[in-house]
């Protein structure tokens, strides 16, 4: 089974709310025939769209290939927030990597959120992007954590948009009997992730890529050029992108060993009205603590926008909506009765380290996926890091490339149910307080 085609009908959007709510787009039409490119980019979400935006930018002759529609993926189904560095927090990355490299990647980190605002208000693209998150725990000793986290980046790398939140100012932030305190992060965002990626698809189009949907890549044959084959047609390209993230499939096997695909669910609630004010106060978004993280917002028609929940494999469950309902009831039990209008998934993938995996599988062939969570920034900007490589600097691409990146235990065979099993102990000793 494909996870292309596993949870979707072909060609469609899944019944979001983003999509309901996004500026549409008109449908791009599959390859047919031969094509020539001076580089070819498999995928369209962030990544591929980021990436072919940048070449068309450098003067390159784009071609880009999407199986499904642009933003069809993790892309367009997102929680929609902007967040601050990387996944892993920088002390670790510190003891992990070193000084040196970890405020290397803050510093990358920093400048994938100023490459989303910029290419948001560069190419007018109508996003709803608004300032803050909050990140919030549940216990004390995750509240000590947090705030001794923001005091390490104000101390380090100067950053100094995080305030620490007791239980009472959290309560003037985001009202969940769940959380006992937290921080406020206002150099982070948050936006219509869909929106986004359509908007991103819009800017590539007008500087001269020729984006193809409903052109899914079967094959890759290597070389000088390298050619690559869908159903209906073939395009051979001096260099060509890889991003798939969690729909890779087989298509590169060293890479699907590295990278993971699991699915994540959202539900958007009816209208709020005044029981906004019960929910979100201020119009930030939030993510807990957990280990599988609980995050949320307010759209701007006023609903919440909940995630929570994942899931491993290839099929969603049957009712979506039950599954998120369930963690949205720990955290705001006093919304048990609130009317859920849609209930999505989307796949996702992870990395080992929850480090993003940028990689050269072949001298003329790169590739961009496994941002666990925090691809907004990520992913836009490994496209720009991808682009710039093939027009010769390659210094912020090399940086990625060399972050740890072990395969999963098991290779594609056994990664899942083994990382199942993961999940569910650290499921269970988030339950505990552990």
């Amino acid at each position: 089974m494909d996870l292309l085609y596993a949870n979707d009908r072909a060609g469609a959007y899944p019944d979001s709310w983003y999509a309901a709510t996004a500026t549409p787009l008109p449908a791009f039409p599959a390859l047919k025939g031969e094509a020539r490119a001076d580089v070819c980019v498999i995928g369209g979400g962030y990544t591929g769209l980021s990436a072919a935006l940048h070449l068309a930018e450098a003067g390159r002759r784009v071609i880009l290939l999407e199986a499904q529609r642009v933003g069809f993926g993790a892309s367009g189904r997102n929680g929609g927030q902007l967040g601050s560095g990387q996944r892993v927090e920088q002390d670790d990355l510190e003891r992990m990597l070193g000084e040196d490299a970890a405020r290397r990647l803050w510093d990358l980190g920093e400048d994938a959120k100023a490459l989303v605002k910029d290419l948001g208000a560069r190419h007018g693209i109508d996003c709803h992007l608004k300032p803050g998150v909050v990140h919030t725990a549940s216990s004390d000793r995750e509240v000590r954590h947090l705030h001794h986290y923001a005091d390490h980046l104000r101390k380090h790398y100067g950053y100094d948009q995080i305030e620490t939140l007791d239980h009472a100012a959290l309560q003037g932030v985001c009202l969940s009997p769940d959380y006992r305190g937290g921080t406020l992060d206002m150099g982070a965002a948050h936006l219509h992730p869909l929106n986004f990626a359509l908007g991103l698809a819009r800017a590539a189009r007008d500087a001269g890529v020729t984006i193809h949907e409903g052109s899914a890549v079967l094959a890759i044959d290597k070389g000088t050029p390298a050619t690559l084959r869908t159903k209906e047609g073939q395009v051979r390209a001096d260099h060509v992108v890889i991003a798939c993230n969690g729909y890779l499939g087989r298509l590169d096997p060293g890479v699907a060993t590295r990278v993971m695909p699991i699915n994540n669910f959202i539900a958007a609630t009816e209208p709020l009205g005044a029981r906004v004010a019960e929910v979100l106060p201020r119009d930030v978004a939030v993510a807990d603590s957990r280990f599988v993280v609980n995050y949320f917002r307010l759209s701007h028609d006023g609903r919440l926008l909940f995630g929570g929940g994942e899931s491993y494999g290839y099929r969603f469950p049957a009712d979506i909506a039950a599954k998120v309902r369930k963690p949205m009831a720990e955290i705001f039990p006093h919304l048990a009765d609130i009317k859920i209008d849609y209930a999505w998934g989307g796949t996702l993938a992870i990395t080992m380290k929850r480090l993003p995996y940028l990689a050269r599988v072949a001298p003329n062939i790169l590739s961009a996926s496994g941002y666990s969570g925090h691809g907004v920034g990520n992913a836009t900007q490994a496209g720009k890091l991808m682009a710039l490589a093939i027009c010769g600097d390659d210094d912020g691409f090399d940086t990625m490339a060399a972050l740890p990146a072990p395969p999963f235990p098991g290779g594609v065979a056994l990664r899942t149910p083994l990382l199942a099993l993961a999940m569910s102990w650290y499921a269970m000793r988030d339950r505990l307080g552990i």
